[in-house]
């Protein structure tokens, strides 16, 4: 019991600061994640329907036909209402997860269960996300991939070579002079 007491001890010291300010580095760590999405060929996880919201609006450069657009259509629609439910799940558990640490003497099992339930609706998103995407890419055909991926090359390769955010700062920094 006495070589338990300060692994508990330090185990709350270390969670409760990281817990509390889970909610700052949120936004930090979902950059991360999309940078590592990038890496991996899955640009933009978190913006898939409006990646597929630009292809619906752009079928006439890709070649898509009417009966394509429709599918894609009920796709993206299905994807909005997936990401409205995420968005509420993930509230909800943060909320649950919060209500458990506020206490001075909180209950590890259900703070440990509610960070559980955090990374499910996470995983279980991600996975709904790809499911997606496999149904997208299974509408297409090898021609239409080819373009999507080449114009999605060319528009990464702007970005690379500055894109639009450098100018909007030496238009700043002029006027300001």
């Amino acid at each position: 019991m006495k070589k338990l007491l300060p692994a508990l001890l330090m185990t709350i010291v270390f969670a409760v600061p990281a817990f509390a300010d889970m909610h700052g580095k949120e936004m930090k760590e979902h950059k991360e994640c999309v940078c590592h999405e990038q890496k991996m060929g899955m640009p933009g996880m978190h913006k898939r329907g409006d990646m597929l919201g630009m292809l619906i609006k752009h079928a006439d450069k890709v070649g898509l036909t009417d009966d394509q657009v429709v599918k894609l259509k009920t796709i993206h629609r299905g994807m909005e209402r997936k990401k409205i439910r995420f968005e509420a799940d993930m509230k909800l558990a943060r909320i649950d997860l919060k209500e458990i640490m506020e206490v001075k003497d909180f209950d590890l099992e259900k703070a440990n269960a509610a960070v559980q339930k955090v990374s499910d609706i996470k995983k279980d998103q991600r996975l709904e996300m790809l499911k997606s995407l496999k149904d997208v890419r299974s509408i297409l055909t090898d021609d239409q991939f080819k373009k999507i991926k080449e114009f999605r090359h060319r528009m990464w390769e702007g970005k690379k070579q500055g894109g639009k955010k450098p100018e909007v700062k030496k238009h700043k920094e002029s006027h300001q002079e």
